[in-house]
């Protein structure tokens, strides 16, 4: 707990002993005479009104020294069904299924672990982390905080399975260009770069947009390209766990469907965006998708309070109220004893 008082500390004092010690005189010249009492509620009054004064405070959240880079990074990740298929890699596993087995790594997790790299290979730059599928969704605005990244990332999931539409590489088209507007026109001159991060694999039946309107707003970036033309298949994903391991099925075969890897489709959009295209496979470096790229100028901000919303100080005022209270039988009798002398005189 610390403190914020409203006057310097010696004030609050000197008032606090000024204000005691004349409640204890009264008390102790009075004290065999009725209604002395009333001079320790006043005593006690005058101890919550310097605890009220110091503010007491449960100390709040900081925000530790933190360095800024003039790099603003954009991760835009498909999380559509395909980027659940379990073609990263056979040598390890994610963790367990719902049954405790084995469970292959994913698409995703492969993005997972390069938005990481990245992360720690950038540091000081601000990041920003885009999904999409059906529609497009901004999960974690621009920060400088990479540890609110990794969490945000892992975070990730595939779409839920029933919502599935098919896949459209360009549905973020519309949301970025929107979103790198905006940061352009709030904060000129700043250098921003964006990854994609997908696997290419068009299904929902038309054809895919351009990225051309949004290669203005960016100075490099990558995409980057998960799983293999060999595919693999897609655990279904209903948002919960009910322990069951079921596969997205093809309907048109009665067998699962298998998900593959489209890289001409990845190397269209790098074109058009203006940067390299880079098939990902596991454990590989980052060297190439990171060329050229450098955090720029780095700013130091100091540590920040950014919270002091938890002030006690409203527990003691309460306690004054109640100890306020004692005064209204004296005051209602001084009223009344005001109003037989105005009555006398008339």
């Amino acid at each position: 707990m610390t403190i914020n008082p409203v006057l310097p500390i010696w004030a609050v004092v000197v008032l606090g002993t000024v204000l005691a010690a004349f409640a204890v005189w009264q008390f102790l010249a009075g004290v065999r005479r009725p209604g002395a009492w009333h001079w320790i509620a006043r005593l006690a009054m005058v101890v919550v009104l310097v605890i009220i004064a110091l503010r007491p405070t449960i100390p709040g959240n900081h925000r530790p020294p933190s360095a800024m880079g003039d790099l603003d990074v954009y991760f835009v990740v498909d999380t559509t069904s395909s980027m659940a298929a379990e073609d990263w890699s056979d040598e390890t596993a994610s963790g367990t299924d719902e049954n405790g087995a084995p469970k292959p790594p994913t698409r995703l997790d492969g993005a997972k672990a390069d938005i990481t790299g990245i992360a720690d290979r950038l540091a000081g730059a601000r990041y920003a982390l885009v999904t999409f599928d059906a529609v497009a969704v901004q999960r974690m605005p621009l920060t400088t905080d990479a540890t609110a990244l990794r969490s945000a990332a892992e975070a990730m999931t595939q779409e839920i399975t029933t919502y599935s539409r098919g896949s459209s590489i360009d549905a973020p088209v519309e949301f970025m260009t929107t979103l790198l507007t905006q940061a352009e026109e709030q904060e000129p001159g700043r250098n921003r770069i964006m990854f994609y991060l997908g696997d290419g694999e068009q299904t929902s039946g038309a054809a895919p947009g351009s990225f051309e309107s949004i290669a203005p707003l960016i100075g490099g970036g990558g995409v980057l390209g998960y799983g293999t033309e060999a595919g693999g298949t897609m655990r279904e994903f209903s948002g919960y766990q009910d322990g069951s391991v079921r596969y997205i099925q093809d309907y048109s075969t009665g067998e699962p469907a298998v998900s593959r890897l489209d890289p001409g489709a990845l190397e269209t959009i790098a074109s058009q965006l203006g940067v390299e295209a880079e098939i990902r496979t596991p454990g590989a470096s980052l060297d190439d998708a990171l060329d050229g790229l450098a955090v720029g100028g780095v700013t130091v901000e100091d540590e920040v309070d950014i919270r002091r919303t938890d002030e006690l100080y409203w527990v003691f005022a309460l306690g004054f109220g109640v100890l306020l209270l004692t005064e209204l039988p004296g005051l209602v009798g001084a009223l009344g004893e005001l109003r037989r002398t105005k009555g006398g005189q008339a």
